[in-house]
């Protein structure tokens, strides 16, 4: 089995659409896919409208957290997505984007970035916009040659030059929401020094204490080295390893199943997600 567990679709700052995603998934070999998009779960039904036969689809959000002014991502599958709470919290995270995002495109205006808020709308569409539909007009404008090149404490990364704080969970407190909605949790690449701070691997193990079901180890973010470290401490902590694509279309370089989850972890989410259930085709 092939299993991807973190993409992204037009429903927050991918470029494919629900229905483009799982049919590129078919075709990428793929047997299981999560839609994990930012804050929102708006994509799932298109997906599941278009899903290709014999491939499951996993309902997911990556969900926007910070611990100690440190930016993260909690990865949540499996959960109720009318469970109120959860629901209500994610609706304050996209609500405060907008402002969020309008308040980075005038820093960069004050930095010299002919960006306007109109060209970042237009890119984002219906989706949740979010950093990447930014470095998109940054690219349009020609101020920088690929989306990653804004993730730079010169631009977008955070605490970078542009960048504006927008309301995020405490992790713990996502954990406690997604578990409370019969969801399952996962870490999003937790040591992903180039996007900017890491919590310390201590967070992590206070994580693991509360709940956390696993950590995304083999990741495009991670370096070999890193990814074995991951493992590792994933097998002390006693928690899940994952590995999965981070999916956004040609927004990203990577591929559908770049990294891929082994199939007796996807086995272990599985059975203990009971907020929803995997759909195949």
């Amino acid at each position: 089995m092939r299993i991807d567990l973190h993409t992204h679709s037009t429903a927050s700052d991918g470029t494919d659409t629900p229905a483009e995603l799982v049919r590129n998934a078919e075709r990428a070999g793929l047997d299981v896919v999560a839609l994990t998009d930012h804050d929102t779960v708006s994509g799932h039904e298109a997906a599941l409208a278009a899903l290709p036969s014999g491939l499951t689809l996993v309902r997911g959000a990556e969900l926007s957290c910070r611990l100690d002014g440190v930016s993260l991502h909690m990865l949540a599958y499996l959960f109720d997505p009318a469970e109120p709470e959860l629901a209500r919290e994610r609706e304050l995270v996209r609500d405060d984007r907008v402002p969020r995002a309008q308040g980075m495109v005038r820093r960069l205006r004050e930095l010299g970035v002919p960006v306007t808020w109109e060209d970042v709308a237009r890119i984002a569409g219906d989706g949740a916009v979010g950093r990447p539909h930014i470095a998109t007009a940054m690219v349009e404008a020609g101020v920088i040659g690929s989306v990653s090149d804004a993730f730079t404490p010169e631009w977008l990364a955070n605490d970078g030059r542009a960048y504006v704080e927008k309301h995020e969970l405490d992790p713990f407190d996502a954990l406690r929401l997604i578990k409370g909605a019969g969801g399952v949790a996962v870490f999003a690449h937790p040591l992903a020094a180039k996007r900017g701070q890491c919590v310390p691997e201590s967070a992590i193990a206070d994580l693991a204490a509360a709940g956390l079901d696993g950590v995304e180890a083999d990741h495009m973010d991670h370096e070999p080295a890193t990814r074995a470290r991951l493992h590792g401490l994933a097998g002390d902590l006693g928690i899940l390893a994952t590995g999965s694509s981070d999916y956004h279309g040609s927004r990203k370089t990577c591929r559908l199943g770049e990294h891929t989850t082994h199939p007796d972890v996807w086995a272990e989410i599985a059975a203990r997600g009971s907020g929803s259930a995997p759909v195949t085709g």
